[in-house]
């Protein structure tokens, strides 16, 4: 079949055929344009009338817009409608704009729900429900025109002074990537016409920067990378189909990422197997001159950027774009990259049927949108709750009892709204438009008057209160309590004075039971916080503030539960250790510290699990459960020797996957294939019980650890979940079907292979319960896999009744 070169708009050719096809039309300048974003304000005003430079980026126009976040979904809508217009009507070719937004627990934009954090939502163990949040998030922004989502955070998180680890799924790459795969199905569906692309991030090693400060160099080896760090990636392009990645800021072996062939290339493509394109975090090529200073100029910059992989950059112009076009016409560059690069982005946008509906929908329902996504977000904030330890005091009898609230987080909705929450988000832009930042990457000094226009100033805790429904925890206690008395007693960092103890200590003393509502807060460069984006702790215990005013508390000899908000691991004074009980919930959005209340009065039967280990002390770091054989606290003890440190055990304090709950669970009648071979699949099973007095709900766990030849494995590693839930004295079996193509790994000849060996595996409630355990053995040839042949995640069979 011969094609003309206006066939393109073809809808019925694929879309590979049609990149081409328009690539072949496109200037070196257009071609160029659509490797860069566009700030809004370029192109519009507020009241959506033209910019006044408007023209001049639609001489070669961009194929992204950046930045667009707004309080109202139908003023966004309006706005992406007219600049698409400008895009498709006023340019050469009338290519669409892909527009983006983060989306790491919900769409972040005004009027649209927000969930759980990352962590929050690991805690919950529920792959299901975050499929269910994504697929719900995708219908939100293809509504309004967003077709990229710059989500989820698919880093591994094992150093918790990192102050973005809330927005990962914790220190495990089996959870991560069960999340990170539902994340990316739900978000993209099942045809990406009517879905949206979800953007991994960040590749690679983020997480796990040196000294656990933002921005720095990822100093893992070889092996570690791909049998770990890129773990959920992989499993996300293998399985959900991925269509961008954004890269990391830091350096891998010497090399910024961006302008790493070896990572964004070799490993990413080649290895991996991703097709989709790979989108720059924001002022990545600024930074190769700024701060890591390997390019002298913006070309250069960009020179190293194309020639590594990297296809777009964002949030606006610097080494792409012109600049790119002037580096390939001087024979800097050789122009198959960016053709290559181009056909990848203009493959994405054929994919998502952007020429065929270019426009968001007319009509939006506020009110009705506003509202989609509640019982969710209250679901997920009830299972992410984690009760961590309970002498009997809780549940707590509803109607009986004066409860004093006493902490930061007493009366502060505001602080379950984290960093990447629109809520959080609007407070930094705020914050930028006052000048009070100095630190944020990507800040444009035109958005001044936009942000003042569209989003204005309002106090951030009757914002919560007034567009989520969001309440505290005294308003939630004091629907269940005979009466609250809430004091503050301290800020999250800072003592208030000794006339604010001294009233939490007169509510403490006037009450039947204490709640201490204490932990963190997460915010984007700006406020008092403990966490968040250019927010790292040296030290990880919980603030001293909080801990005297604790102490204050606890010494009135009242029943004390501590209840610790927070998005990564604290290392938690002894007055918190000796609570009643202690309950970890994360930044849970407007339905956060109600879930918490519910918990606490026997409403909701707590079934959260920590994501992450939580360490006795912060010099124990890192503490993650999967350390290798023979390293750090999975070092054996030599005779005679108690513990591995002079002054304390180096084991956690409370591990990975920990959580109690009202009833009481059994395992028993273990039953498993005594051999497989390296191509096939074992079956673990065991019968789970409630044998308490409530109905409950319990995550059984299944750990491997594969003694393979010449290489030391970790010491036990996450290979399955599985939610039961149980009415008193109901059991169900559960069968794990292990793929031996999941327990791969790159063996000591550097190829990624099953090899024969004995398997030695153990079921239980939590990463240290080792209540049923067993071995098999892997037998037969050794098999070198391709991506595309691995396996990645056990499927849970349970027995319904």
């Amino acid at each position: 079949m011969t094609l003309s070169h206006d066939d393109y708009r073809n809808s019925g050719l694929p879309a590979d055929v049609r990149a081409d096809l328009l690539l072949k039309e496109m200037t070196l300048e257009e071609k160029c344009g659509q490797l860069t974003s566009v700030l809004p304000w370029s192109l519009v005003n507020g009241d959506g009338s033209d910019a006044d430079d408007v023209e001049e980026p639609l001489k070669h126009p961009p194929g992204h817009v950046a930045g667009l976040y707004l309080d109202s979904p139908r003023q966004l809508a309006d706005l992406v409608g007219r600049i698409q217009r400008q895009m498709v009507t006023r340019t050469r070719l009338g290519v669409p704009a892909l527009v983006h937004a983060e989306a790491l627990n919900g769409f972040v934009v005004g009027g649209h729900m927000v969930f759980p954090t990352g962590t929050g939502l690991a805690a919950t163990f529920s792959p299901e429900l975050v499929e269910e949040m994504t697929d719900l998030v995708r219908r939100q922004m293809r509504r309004v025109g967003f077709l990229q989502a710059l989500s989820p955070v698919m880093d591994v998180a094992l150093d918790p002074r990192w102050g973005r680890t809330h927005e990962t799924y914790g220190e495990d790459p089996y959870l991560s990537a069960a999340l990170s795969v539902a994340f990316t199905r739900g978000l993209q569906g099942t045809d990406l016409s009517a879905g949206v692309i979800a953007t991994a991030k960040h590749f690679l090693g983020y997480a796990l920067s040196t000294g656990g400060i933002n921005l720095s160099a990822y100093e893992g080896a070889a092996r570690q990378t791909r049998d770990m760090v890129a773990y959920p990636f992989e499993a996300a392009i293998q399985i959900a189909g991925l269509r961008s990645v954004m890269n990391s800021y830091g350096d891998v072996d010497g090399i910024p990422v961006g302008a790493s062939r070896e990572v964004l290339t070799d490993l990413l493509r080649d290895t991996l197997g991703f097709d989709g394109f790979v989108a720059s975090d924001y002022t990545t090529l600024e930074h190769m001159t700024g701060r890591q200073r390997v390019a002298a100029t913006p070309g250069e910059a960009g020179r190293l950027a194309i020639a590594a992989g990297l296809d777009v950059e964002l949030p606006s112009e610097y080494g792409y774009g012109a600049v790119l076009a002037g580096e390939v016409e001087r024979g800097a560059v050789d122009e198959r990259h960016v053709d290559t690069s181009a056909r990848r982005v203009l493959r994405a946008k054929f994919e998502l049927g952007l020429f065929e509906n270019p426009y968001p929908r007319e009509h939006i329902d506020v009110t009705a949108v506003a509202a989609e996504g509640r019982d969710l977000s209250q679901r997920l904030a009830r299972r992410s709750v984690v009760l961590v330890t309970n002498d009997g005091v809780l549940p707590l009898s509803p109607g009986a009892l004066t409860v004093a609230v006493v902490g930061p987080h007493a009366e502060a909705a505001r602080h379950q709204f984290p960093a990447y929450s629109y809520p959080g988000w609007r407070e930094m832009t705020i914050a930028m438009s006052r000048g009070e930042l100095g630190n944020m990457v990507g800040v444009d000094p035109r958005m001044a008057t936009w942000n003042a226009e569209l989003i204005p100033e309002v106090d951030q805790e009757e914002y919560v209160h007034a567009q989520y429904g969001a309440r505290t925890l005294a308003e939630g206690i004091a629907a269940f309590a005979r009466g609250v008395l809430a004091e503050q007693g301290s800020s999250l960092t800072r003592p208030m004075g000794p006339d604010a103890v001294e009233r939490a200590v007169d509510a403490a003393r006037r009450s039947d039971v204490v709640v201490l509502a204490l932990g963190g807060a997460s915010l984007l460069f700006q406020g008092e916080r403990t966490e968040g984006e250019g927010s790292d702790s040296a030290d990880i215990s919980l603030p001293a503030a909080q801990t005297r005013l604790a102490e204050a508390v606890a010494a009135t000899g009242k029943p004390v539960i501590a209840v610790l908000f927070q998005g990564r691991a604290y290392a938690l004074p002894e007055v918190v250790l000796n609570a009643s009980a202690i309950v970890v919930a994360s930044y849970g959005g407007p339905f956060g510290p109600a879930a918490v209340a519910e918990v606490l009065f026997g409403r909701v039967n707590p079934s959260g699990k920590l994501p992450y280990s939580i360490p006795r002390h912060s010099g124990q770091i890192p503490v993650y459960h999967h350390q290798k054989a023979g390293t750090g606290y999975r070092n054996p003890l030599p005779p005679g020797v108690p513990q591995h440190y002079l002054d304390m055990a180096a084991t956690p304090l409370y591990p990975f996957g920990h959580g109690l709950s009202y009833a009481d669970f059994a395992l028993a009648d273990l039953a498993c294939d005594a051999e497989i071979d390296t191509g096939g699949v074992a079956r673990i099973g065991a019968t789970v019980s409630n044998t308490g007095a409530v109905d409950g709900a319990t995550v059984v766990q299944l750990y491997v650890r594969v003694n393979t030849s010449g290489v030391t494995r970790p010491a036990q590693q996450l290979a399955g979940f599985c939610r039961v839930e149980l009415a008193p004295g109901e059991s169900r079996g559960v069968t794990f079907h292990l793929a031996a193509a999941q327990l791969g790994y790159t063996n000591a000849a550097r190829d990624f292979a099953v090899e024969p060996a004995n398997v030695e595996f153990f079921l239980g409630f939590d990463a240290d319960d080792r209540r049923l355990a067993g071995s098999f053995e892997l037998v037969g040839r050794i098999r070198v896999l391709t991506s595309a042949e691995r396996s990645f995640l056990s499927q849970a069979v349970v027995e319904h009744g």
